[in-house]
């Protein structure tokens, strides 16, 4: 297949405490992309079948592909004929629980699942106190899928401020990271657009952010903003606090004319270090 490019859509939802109906809500938006946006591509944001807290992932998980989200995320992406980046979900694995992004085919078949590498534990007193690690388990896999000429390499949230992590996806050859997150307010100002364009200027890749919709009422209130940067790091679509849906096509050219104007990766001293998965 050449290397042209593809629609993507991010769908940066509300979520609530009812998982029948944030499920039912992503997928009446998912059709929305596709039927009246013509999306190719579309990703969901972190703990969009829950909210995101860490007194949530017990009771709202479920076990990867057999789970009712699974199942109705596989339907979907089968019935629309789209590659699905399913955003994340808590999984159950007997008595474990990952936060744990699954990604569709057109032909509704799982291609990959990622459990987020990183998780963020932050106890700053009289302001936020998040411990992820007294419930959530660490994944220990990367995951890249390739799509229209396209590899993409997945993360999750707090994952996007190890740069070794994206380093190693470019070493795999993609042109895109998807980091579906949930950023709180505090944080934001300072690191969610800078990380994203930090991110794509080392990888000179399209990066991907997708959060929830701003919830003022939650005991976590998610900062939105999803947004697409592009290679030469230019942030070219946004979504502001609320539902919102966004679109954009990602041009594969771009990539390579990004990478032949700059050659750093050609040009790295690999005699003197170097970037590579523990084993590999």
């Amino acid at each position: 297949m050449t290397r042209a490019g593809f629609r993507i859509a991010l769908l940066q939802l509300r979520v609530g405490p009812n998982k029948a109906d944030n499920i039912g809500h992503a997928l009446e938006k998912i059709r929305c992309a596709v039927k009246e946006h013509g999306a190719k591509v579309v990703a969901l944001p972190e703990c969009f079948n829950s909210p995101y807290g860490t007194q949530y992932f017990a009771s709202f998980a479920e076990e990867i592909p057999d789970g009712e989200t699974c199942q109705y995320l596989s339907a979907i992406a089968k019935e629309l004929g789209i590659f699905l980046i399913g955003g994340t979900i808590p999984e159950k694995v007997g008595n474990t629980i990952y936060n744990t992004c699954t990604v569709w085919s057109p032909e509704g078949l799982l291609l990959a699942t990622y459990r987020k590498l990183h998780l963020f534990d932050v106890d700053i007193p009289g302001e936020i106190v998040i411990r992820e690690s007294d419930v959530l388990t660490s994944g220990n896999q990367l995951a890249v899928i390739s799509m229209f000429g396209a590899k993409i390499g997945i993360g999750i949230c707090y994952d996007i401020c190890f740069d070794e992590l994206a380093r190693i996806y470019r070493n795999q050859g993609c042109d895109m990271l998807i980091y579906p997150g949930t950023f709180n307010i505090r944080r934001e100002p300072l690191h969610w657009r800078l990380l994203a364009k930090t991110r794509a200027i080392d990888t000179q890749s399209y990066v991907a952010t997708i959060s929830p919709a701003r919830d003022k009422e939650a005991g976590y209130v998610a900062f939105g903003h999803s947004m697409v940067v592009d290679p030469w790091a230019k942030i070219i679509v946004s979504a502001k606090e609320n539902e919102e849906i966004i679109l954009t096509y990602v041009n594969l050219k771009t990539v390579d004319n990004v990478r032949a104007q700059i050659p750093n990766f050609k040009q790295r001293r690999l005699d003197l270090y170097d970037t590579k998965i523990q084993g590999s």
